[in-house]
């Protein structure tokens, strides 16, 4: 059994809990887009059009579900308001599934590379470095041996917070003096970590979006030094986004799949906003597996992403 075992009724709290404000929002705006209506008819369609651009969902996706669900009618012939709610789940789940395996992430599994090389990109304060000290704590606590590498190097306050993360997960973690080059600490705590028969290995790099080609060279740097070590690191590149954001999540997906292969996302803060359909845009529009999403400030609050689970949950 996986360590997040979602389907258990202590997860299956934190994620009704965690999306009780998108839910609630979600639900209000239906109720009014089908009130005084018994059957789906093009008025009810423009109306949830509207429900779903205005949840975060993204103009494109929202017209993407929109034209599955009038597939749908068109094929019933008759398709009553009631049903409408089951129909837009189903089309939501199929609509993630495209984009997320069916079986969500194993921490306890047997990893397929040693060490496994993470790179976590993403810009300042979507919850970068807490969503790092999260994964190593979920991994050590799945008995694998973790080392952090603080090669945010440019902010002193990113390098002290990973620290504290470590000190939490029981960790070690690779720093050298602020302004160091990030690719030489990388260099220095995969070196650390396969010396020492390590598991897992996960990088924090530096968030500045101002200039993409500065970020995609400085990420560039940084592969390239892991492989003098580990030839196909890093094995993963996860992007981290804040859900609470709404559509400057989309952008920033924008800029950072331009500057660098991102393989996963983990989207945070979707505890305390109403804008969780952005995970439905956002898995959509960047064909990218939502790995992990982030339910609250503890240290157990990081979520293996299940796809039917969220749906379920957002929709029941």
């Amino acid at each position: 059994m996986g360590l997040f075992n979602i389907f258990g009724k202590e997860k299956k709290e934190t994620l009704d809990q965690g999306l009780s404000k998108t839910k609630e929002s979600v639900f209000s705006k239906l109720t009014r887009a089908i009130a005084g209506k018994s059957k789906v008819d093009e008025e009810v369609l423009d109306n949830l059009e509207e429900v779903l651009i205005t949840s975060d969902v993204g103009v494109e996706t929202t017209l993407r579900i929109i034209e599955r669900i009038e597939k749908r009618v068109a094929q019933d012939k008759y398709v009553n308001t009631t049903e409408l709610n089951g129909i837009l789940k189903d089309e939501i789940a199929s609509l993630l599934g495209e984009n997320n395996s069916d079986t969500p992430i194993d921490f306890d599994a047997v990893l397929p590379h040693s060490p496994y090389v993470i790179m976590v990109v993403g810009v300042n304060g979507v919850g970068k470095t807490t969503t790092i000290g999260k994964l190593a704590h979920q991994f050590t606590k799945a008995g694998k041996k973790v080392y952090l590498g603080a090669a945010d190097t440019f902010r002193a306050a990113a390098v002290d917070q990973l620290i504290i993360w470590g000190e939490r997960a029981g960790v070690p973690v690779i720093r050298q003096k602020m302004g160091a080059d990030p690719a030489s600490v990388a260099y220095d705590t995969i070196a650390s970590a396969k010396a020492n028969n390590a598991d897992v290995v996960i990088i924090d790099t530096a968030g500045r979006l101002h200039n993409k080609i500065n970020l995609m060279n400085e990420l560039t740097k940084i592969k390239n030094v892991m492989q003098k070590i580990v030839p196909d690191a890093p094995h993963e590149v996860l992007l981290v986004l804040d859900g609470s954001t709404g559509q400057n999540a989309f952008e920033q997906a924008k800029q950072f799949t331009k500057a660098t292969d991102v393989t996963a996302l983990a989207i945070t803060k979707l505890d305390g906003t109403a804008k969780g359909g952005v995970v439905i845009g956002i898995s959509d529009q960047f064909k990218i597996p939502v790995k992990y999403i982030g339910l609250g400030e503890g240290i157990d609050h990081l979520q293996v992403f299940d796809k039917d689970k969220f749906v379920e949950t957002l929709f029941e």
